[in-house]
């Protein structure tokens, strides 16, 4: 079990090194087929060792490379010993829905033994995106970054960097993931918190048996680094800095923003972004930490991932002697929804000439969506949520239920009663959502598999609404086969006579993940011109397991070229 460690710590090394020193140049071709086999591995943490589903061994797994608007393909073959999907985390798929990943939303699991051929369609994304396992919470292992560069005759919109370097953050819980989860949906309460976050796969020195493997990262002085944020996280949103270093914002889910310079970021499941390190500081060692951000009143692991930057002697005056305990950076309170909003608040589009933005201005359908966590009675109040109930969420008051077989099968080829379509465009019962005390009958939704259907090309506003049933909390919503524009934030009930007039339509950041602040609301535009069946959903896996989710079909167009395309002939069975 050592030995695959080892093989595996130094893959990662090798990946890293590449990325330094060969800086992966844009004329460069990439694979346009890879092979992921998923498979149990032993992996030590902690001071203990457990088998986690892994890809090709790797954790985290490979990175995928391409150029915006190419297409590969990736074979999946599933050696592992439990059901499998793969999500290419903000990659829209014009027209191909059939390879988004989704469990029993776009396509039935790929079973033990099994293997599915994914078709992976990019189209304007430029950036850093991620894949990862769509199928229970086995994202927590099973995931990697995406590196999209700009066509070959184009370049970055900022000065090309030394070198750059993917930073994933995540979480590591001692106990099997798959146990983990079962548990959570058998008794209806909160699962265990994590026992570590991760900064590349590594928990850092500040957690036992840890410090050996801590990840470390060594600059130049004077040089600037492309650090390629993600957060595979599965229960937290988290804040991330650099001591004694600001970063320069330049890119959010791939696509440009204008730069940005901040002494943190906040950076919830689902997101990634790009930012410019300028090694400028005095030689030494550094540490680079992340710890999370919790608005609500939940349970949540309250401990902090480091690694480290080390300065080289390169570009100095002669050698130095570093610090014998690296500075710490200064991280905003655990509960700082005030600093998390702020952060998110201060991203804008870069809406230039080369990288123009095409906000819908004239919105067909206005859709207002309440997003809470909720309860189910249990029999004899025996389940380990509050007073006895069963945990539960809902978006609309409707708490999805998964269907037999997958909605985008049960629609394209048109089986009656796998889903509805009468998913509400507003909330059943309009009250001060955000109140301290809400009467209990208002916790209980509804179970159902509803869908919202729009018109090819339709133009759409929605509005979410945090709630305060239960618990109020943070909700990164994020929107399979398509990147949104945010165009309003805040906190409190939305007012949709003042509100809108604070919409930024000029420069919104384009995103394909969004937190809804705590108690607040969040508003997106977007165009519904791809057509398919597109899961929405928020990316705290509880949430997501607990019924916060929705899907959006969005009908064929006229042209032909409008149209789903037809599945792939190798689709797992259900």
């Amino acid at each position: 079990m050592k030995e695959v460690s080892r093989i595996s710590i130094h893959l990662q090394l090798l990946g890293l090194l590449f990325a330094v020193n060969g800086f992966l140049l844009h004329c460069q071709a990439w694979p346009a087929r890879y092979t992921f086999v998923v498979e149990d591995t032993p992996y030590t943490r902690l001071c203990s060792t457990k088998n986690i589903l892994t890809v090709n061994g790797q954790f985290p797994g490979p990175t995928l490379y391409v150029h915006k608007g190419h297409t590969i393909s990736v074979e999946v073959i599933n050696r592992g010993s439990r059901n499998i999907t793969l999500h290419w985390h903000g990659v829209a798929q014009p027209r191909n829905p059939w390879s988004d990943g989704p469990d029993y939303i776009t396509q039935c699991p790929i079973q033990p033994g099994a293997k599915f051929t994914q078709k992976i369609i990019f189209s304007t994304e430029e950036g850093t995106l991620w894949w990862h396992a769509h199928s229970e919470w086995d994202r927590a292992t099973v995931h990697g970054a995406i590196i999209i560069y700009p066509s070959k005759k184009s370049k970055y919109p900022f000065p090309k960097p030394h070198a750059e370097i993917p930073i994933i953050l995540g979480e590591w819980w001692k106990e099997d993931i798959g146990k983990l989860y079962t548990r959570t949906i058998q008794t209806g309460g909160d699962p265990n918190i994590s026992d570590a976050y991760l900064i590349n796969g590594q928990p850092g020195d500040s957690y036992p048996c840890s410090k050996s493997d801590t990840f470390k990262v060594t600059v130049d002085y004077g040089k600037t680094y492309l650090l390629r944020l993600i957060n595979s996280a599965v229960q937290e949103i988290l804040f991330f800095a650099i001591a004694n270093h600001k970063v320069t914002v330049v890119g959010t889910d791939a696509s440009y923003t204008k730069p940005f310079t901040t002494d943190y970021v906040t950076i919830s499941p689902g997101q990634t972004m790009d930012l410019l390190l300028h090694a400028n500081q005095s030689p030494n060692h550094y540490y680079m930490a992340a710890t999370a951000y919790v608005g609500g009143a939940v349970p949540y692991d309250n401990t902090t991932t480091r690694a480290l930057l080390q300065y080289t002697n390169r570009g100095t005056k002669g050698n130095y002697t570093p610090s014998s305990i690296p500075l710490l950076p200064n991280l905003p309170a655990h509960n700082d929804t005030n600093a998390s909003v702020h952060f998110s608040g201060s991203l804008r589009s870069l809406a230039d000439k080369n990288h123009p933005i095409d906000v819908p201005l004239k919105i067909t359908n206005h859709l207002f969506f309440t997003v809470s966590v909720n309860t189910f009675a249990c029999p004899n109040n025996s389940c380990a949520g509050p007073n006895g109930t069963r945990l539960a969420a809902s978006v609309n008051n409707i708490s999805f239920v998964n269907p037999s077989i997958d909605i985008l099968q049960a629609y394209y080829y048109h089986v009656n009663g796998a889903f509805g379509t009468r998913f509400p465009k507003t909330p059943p019962l309009l009250f001060n959502f955000t109140a301290q005390d809400l009467p209990l009958y208002l916790q209980t939704p509804k179970r159902g598999t509803e869908v919202k259907v729009l018109e090819y090309d339709a133009t759409v506003e929605l509005v979410f609404q945090g709630t305060n049933l239960v618990a109020g909390d943070d909700h990164p919503m994020h929107l399979h086969g398509f990147s949104f524009y945010v165009v309003g934030m805040g906190l409190g009930n939305f007012d949709k006579d003042k509100d809108p007039l604070t919409y930024n339509l000029v420069d919104p950041p384009l995103r394909n993940t969004i937190a809804v602040p705590v108690n607040g609301w969040t508003t997106i535009r977007f165009k519904a011109d791809n057509p398919g069946v597109w899961f929405m959903h928020c990316h705290l896996d509880r949430h997501m397991s607990w019924g916060m989710d929705m899907t959006f079909i969005v009908k064929n167009g006229k042209d032909p070229k409008a149209h789903i395309l037809p599945p792939p002939p190798d689709m797992p069975p259900c």
